[in-house]
């Protein structure tokens, strides 16, 4: 069942699963980085500042052994000498645990990358399960960790063996030596053993690494059913997001038509396409387009502006050519400011004429460039479909 599993999981996993397996504490951890950079950072730390602890230790050590016996009479020095010893050898020895704990914290940031999360300490009572333990173990990941541990721990033994057994008699004979000359002695020794001991963990953790880094890759992979529940909750958010689109395009539309009585005119096709133009000479450089709208949005923009007692006027090829080219809110193309011109100074004759009762001027034919009529261009009109049921609903919650 469990290799079936893993014959069904072939797909790549997806950014949101690997997100969520963060989390979850879930990372790419390499252990033997760590191993050789504290290594290392041990090393260095014997190499640049072991004489100096050694130092210490050997005043502390000279100090602790030194007694005045009025002290000795004193009921409690005891316990209070080794509280002072213990605060000091912690003096001594917090610098050189806090490089290797960040060192241990850095090398681990390096494997898996940083991550913070509580979810790996809440617990878990299925890991109680002694099958459960059982099953990680024989499992294939389980029993690839034991062999690399196997072999990481032959390779350090026999590399400790080989150093021990060529430098054996040096060792006994550090013996014979003062104190000093013998711990520097050894340090040194101990050094050039940690030298071989970290070349073998460098090549372990130059393999573990990437090695790391494919097995996790390798669990995180999804079955199809799991990219398909995955892809129906990214359609679902899409869904949310066509929603408040949607919500924000009606709230355009209103604002659009409540600016259809302001307008100074509307060019019209005459059923088709509705353009609503206003110019004021004093702030703006050309006239503007204030709405717009095809079909059911046309006729709501005709009857607005007859409400508003706003002109209407017939003009198919420039109402098509304002709707292909013009956008809302913003100035008219320049190409079409004479077309535009004529049939403004055609309103304001008709208004002055109105007032004067005199009669009415002739109704301009203005000429627009035949490149900006849409309908010269086949198929225009299917690949600027209206979504009418849209339009429906928005125009049943304006009625």
């Amino acid at each position: 069942m469990a290799d079936q599993d893993a014959q069904d999981r072939n797909l790549p996993a997806s950014a949101k699963k690997i997100k969520r397996s963060r989390e979850e504490g879930q990372l790419p951890r390499s252990r033997d980085l760590p191993h050789f950079a504290m290594m290392v950072a041990g090393g260095a730390i014997l190499s640049v500042g072991g004489p100096s602890v050694v130092d210490q230790l050997q005043g502390m050590l000279t100090h602790a052994l030194s007694f005045d016996a009025q002290l000795l009479a004193r009921p409690g020095f005891m316990g209070e000498h080794l509280w002072a010893l213990t605060l000091n050898f912690f003096q001594i020895m917090l610098p050189i645990v806090g490089v290797l704990m960040a060192v241990g914290v850095l090398s681990n940031i390096a494997s898996g990358g940083w991550n913070w999360t509580m979810k790996p300490l809440t617990p878990n009572f299925s890991h109680l399960n002694p099958l459960t333990g059982f099953a990680r173990l024989v499992s294939g990941q389980g029993m690839g960790q034991a062999a690399k541990a196997v072999a990481l721990a032959l390779v350090l033994g026999t590399i400790g063996a080989m150093v021990l057994k060529d430098r054996m008699a040096a060792y006994v004979g550090i013996m014979s030596v003062p104190l000093p000359a013998a711990l520097a002695y050894a340090g040194q020794q101990l050094m050039s053993g940690m030298a071989l001991l970290a070349i073998a963990l460098a090549l372990f953790a130059v393999i573990d690494v990437p090695l790391q880094r494919q097995l996790y890759m390798r669990r995180m992979r999804m079955t199809r059913e799991e990219v398909k529940q995955e892809m129906k909750e990214n359609e679902g958010n899409m869904e949310m997001k066509g929603r408040m689109r949607a919500r924000m395009r009606e709230m355009a539309k209103r604002r659009m038509l409540a600016a259809v009585p302001s307008a100074d005119l509307v060019v019209m096709n005459p059923t088709h396409y509705a353009v609503a133009l206003k110019y004021d000479d004093k702030q703006m450089a050309a006239p503007k387009v204030v709405a717009k709208g095809a079909d059911l949005l046309a006729m709501k923009i005709r009857d607005l502006a007859k409400d508003a007692k706003v002109p209407v006027l017939q003009s198919p090829v420039l109402a098509r050519a304002l709707y292909a080219h013009a956008e809302v809110d913003r100035e008219i193309p320049a190409v079409l400011f004479g077309a535009v011109a004529q049939v403004l100074a055609y309103v304001y004759q008709l208004k002055q004429a109105m007032a004067n009762r005199s009669a009415a001027p002739a109704q301009p034919d203005p000429q627009v460039p035949p490149e900006l009529d849409p309908h010269n261009k086949p198929g225009w009109r299917e690949s600027h479909p209206v979504d009418e049921e849209e339009q429906d609903d928005f125009l049943g919650a304006e009625a």
